[in-house]
């Protein structure tokens, strides 16, 4: 259900974000790039397909401990229920959040959401496909004390559309409500990378747990927030956006000779090295005023990248809503398909030249797969004027990618950023 009410939110999303990109640009100060633009949302995406198959565990769990062990028996019915339901959730959020940050295991989840050079409301989207293998450990008192099922979806999804609107740097500081809720001026500072503003206000609605627990710090106009992260992405690939912490604590454990090591460093906050390893890896510097990953890209490919993800995303609509009625199977291959097309996006984004074989590849098996058989994934049998369109679309995509390609693209590819 959660992901339905999120699919159609979408359209209102996409205002927003229209509407805050012609903001900036009157006021001169452009807060998009389209690489980085595409690639968030690419994650947010990914982030919903991930959710599809990760149900079991963000809902599933929290079913069988209400069943099992709950200690009371609330009704939905109760408005106290559901005001208290929402006030206990982003509770425990901040918790979840705040461990997020302090723990390599969370954090390899969560830094997908900080990866972004950029803060705007693309950026609101840019979410973990990992996040719900260990965050319901966090929900599990929810269920406890009997909050039915369908109260804890609809907070759930209430404390994350909140947080769309605070990822903007077009509204300033709000006066009291910045002293109570969680606004953009505070959640700015909560992406930041300057050293006064590290591992402040985890807040989701309430900025009132900052506060009590000693994690809060305003906005100084004398320190602008730099955004990101401390080890930057410098990447389009949404992958990797997910992998990266993870392969790299993963490195260092394998590296570190004691087995007490290899297994508290996954609990350790991020940055921690074994005593072993300390020696041998010297600590980075950080330069705050790094320049941002930005690789140029021609007209043509730029074009031709936000016609394939968009083809992407709305494809990705009619996954989302037949994942219900879909075998597993056929739910697994059709959500691989998605993620390599975004993959393969993010490649060309990053100007690899190898991407472009891939996507070659991509579009003549799309072809081909609807010429053999108008079963699209064993979900839906498409209809001839489908099937041409879709053959159509291939066969102009390949057109312009060899087009794009005689037009010197190609010569300024380059072989780096293969994550």
């Amino acid at each position: 259900m959660q992901a339905k009410i999120i699919l159609f939110a979408s359209p209102v999303f996409f205002v927003l974000i229209a509407i805050e990109f012609l903001v900036a640009w009157r006021r001169q100060r452009h807060a998009y790039r389209l690489n980085d633009a595409i690639n968030s949302i690419s994650l947010g995406v990914m982030s919903q397909i991930s959710a599809a198959l990760f149900k079991v565990l963000s809902i599933g769990i929290y079913a069988w401990a209400l069943r099992h062990y709950a200690l009371f028996q609330l009704s939905a019915d109760s408005l106290w229920v559901w005001g208290s339901g929402l006030l206990l959730y982003d509770f425990l959020y901040y918790w979840l959040h705040r461990m997020g940050h302090q723990t390599n295991l969370l954090w390899a989840a969560h830094v997908v959401h900080h990866q972004s050079e950029e803060y705007n409301l693309s950026t609101a989207l840019r979410q973990t496909s990992t996040g719900a293998l260990f965050s319901w450990i966090f929900y599990i008192p929810l269920a406890i004390l009997g909050f039915p099922v369908e109260v804890y979806v609809v907070i759930a999804l209430i404390d994350l559309i909140y947080q769309f609107w605070i990822h903007t740097q077009q509204i300033g500081k709000l006066g009291w409500f910045d002293r109570v809720f969680v606004s953009p001026s505070n959640h700015r500072v909560h992406h930041a990378v300057n050293d006064l503003y590290l591992d402040k206000n985890f807040g989701g609605v309430l900025i009132i747990w900052d506060r009590l627990f000693g994690t809060y710090t305003d906005e100084l106009d004398a320190h602008p927030v730099v955004f990101g992260t401390r080890k930057p992405l410098r990447s389009w690939n949404p992958l990797w956006a997910n992998l990266e912490v993870y392969c790299a604590v993963a490195a260092t454990a394998w590296r570190t000779s004691r087995w007490h090591d290899k297994i508290k460093i996954w609990f350790m906050p991020p940055g921690w090295l074994p005593t072993d390893l300390k020696n041998q890896q010297p600590a980075e510097s950080f330069n705050l005023n790094h320049s941002l990953y930005n690789p140029t890209l021609s007209t043509g490919m730029r074009c031709y990248c936000l016609v394939q993800f968009t083809i992407t995303m709305h494809t990705t609509t009619h996954f989302l809503l037949s994942v219900p009625t879909t075998s597993v199977m056929s739910t697994i291959f059709y959500a691989l398909w998605l993620v390599v097309s975004f993959w393969v996006v993010g490649g060309l984004l990053e100007q690899n030249r190898r991407f472009m074989l891939l996507e070659s590849l991509r579009l003549m098996l799309c072809a081909g797969m609807v010429m053999v058989s108008p079963d699209w994934f064993g979900i839906v049998q498409l209809p001839l004027w489908a099937q041409v369109s879709i053959i159509a679309t291939c066969l102009i995509s390949l057109f312009s990618l060899s087009i794009i390609a005689r037009n010197g693209s190609v010569s300024v590819f380059n072989n780096t950023n293969m994550n």
